[in-house]
């Protein structure tokens, strides 16, 4: 997929999924519906404040590269524990979410890599556009939990994108009454939007967008 391909479907409210794009309003779990609201972050708005700062300033000490992403044992190893270690159903691996089956990657994928010396610590994965990065995937050692390597990873990705003079940053969806995805909101919530899809507008990022455009998904499903 060429990167402005990415750009233009992204800004649609399309999202990666192995190999293709796809879209969703809603999530049923349990015979309930939990409307979905997917969201972008506008990179000349960031501004980090005394949290984001603070984070950045705890994690200084790690080594932390940004480069063409390249599934190794390594990476792999660090997964595996992750996923065993987390309380909801992660992927089976990372080859079954980046490409289930493909013999071929259709993305210009990038990976952050953070390391403790040597040691590899957490890995956040992502795609690149013309004008955005996606963000696909982040992990990490949960020895290292206490040092919130997942918003880490997430301000990591914003600070490549900005430096790339990228517009837009795509972290994935969060979802109503579902708290689980409401740290995508961590690096700014300031310069957040949230994707209205009846009007196809990105709107500024509020609760109260997010719950008018909930009962909006609810009235029609």
């Amino acid at each position: 997929m060429r990167e402005s391909e990415l750009d233009f479907y992204l800004s649609l409210g399309y999202f990666r999924m192995h190999q293709d794009v796809f879209t969703c309003r809603y999530l049923v779990h349990d015979n309930t519906i939990f409307p979905v609201h997917w969201l972008r972050i506008d990179l000349k708005h960031v501004d980090y404040q005394a949290k984001q700062r603070a984070l950045l300033r705890r994690n200084e000490k790690f080594t932390t590269i940004t480069k063409p992403f390249v599934l190794t044992d390594e990476i792999r190893a660090l997964f595996a524990v992750y996923r065993n270690a987390v309380d909801f159903e992660a992927p089976d691996s990372i080859e079954a979410w980046l490409l289930n089956g493909a013999t071929y990657n259709r993305f210009d994928t990038y990976s952050v890599e953070v390391r403790d010396q040597n040691r590899l610590i957490a890995v956040g994965i992502f795609d690149n556009g013309s004008e955005t990065i996606a963000g696909i995937m982040n992990f990490y050692d949960p020895e290292y939990r206490k040092y919130s390597l997942g918003k880490y990873l997430m301000m990591q990705k914003i600070n490549h994108a900005r430096q790339g003079h990228k517009l837009y940053y795509y972290p994935g969806y969060l979802v109503s009454n579902y708290p689980k995805f409401d740290y995508k909101l961590f690096p700014c919530e300031a310069a957040t939007e949230v994707y209205d899809d009846t009007t196809g507008q990105w709107l500024p990022f509020s609760w109260e967008t997010v719950n008018a455009l909930a009962a909006d998904i609810l009235d029609e499903s």
